[in-house]
């Protein structure tokens, strides 16, 4: 006995009870009716989800526009859950210079063209890793390779303000 045509309708009621479901199918013999119990939970509620601390991050740009200015791109992240260097990517903020978009290392801490300066919220950020070390050794503390460094620590919360340094200066 093949069926000709199926559909799915649903009764609400103003109850707690959950909606009746009803498949009715007909064929050539004429429709039938039959009741489906589904089982389904969704809570909306707030308190089920998790609250992670945040980082708010100020990215100045690297020169002065035409108005003598530096531009300012916000962002926010997860406290550690995050590379720099990906916040500026996910948020579509320039990283890299002429120079750095054709030679950058991808993110293994080998090249330098992704370096940043912390102005503000250093305590926010992960301690300089070996690569970082190696290569920014005679380089200002605050200076850091944006690929190498991660915001927050999944505990803390607060403010980072990064200056992107211009090619020249690195």
């Amino acid at each position: 006995m093949g069926w000709s045509s199926l559909s799915l309708s649903k009764t609400i009621t103003t109850t707690s009870q959950a909606p009746n479901f009803f498949i009715t199918s007909s064929n050539h013999h004429g429709n039938r009716r039959r009741h489906v119990s589904v089982s389904c939970s969704a809570s909306l509620s707030t308190a089920a989800v998790e609250n992670k601390p945040e980082i708010e991050l100020e990215f100045i740009g690297p020169k002065p526009g035409n108005d003598g200015s530096y531009p300012l791109h916000k962002a926010k992240a997860v406290s550690g859950e995050k590379l720099l260097r990906s916040i500026m990517s996910d948020n579509k903020i320039k990283l890299y210079a002429t120079y750095g978009k054709v030679m950058n290392c991808g993110g293994g801490g080998s090249c330098g063209t992704c370096i940043v300066e912390i102005l503000d919220g250093k305590e926010l950020l992960n301690e300089r890793t070996d690569a970082e070390l190696k290569y920014l050794k005679k380089k200002p503390e605050s200076w850091r390779l944006a690929c190498q460094t991660i915001v927050g620590n999944k505990e803390n919360s607060g403010k980072v303000v990064v200056q992107r340094i211009p090619q020249w200066k690195k």
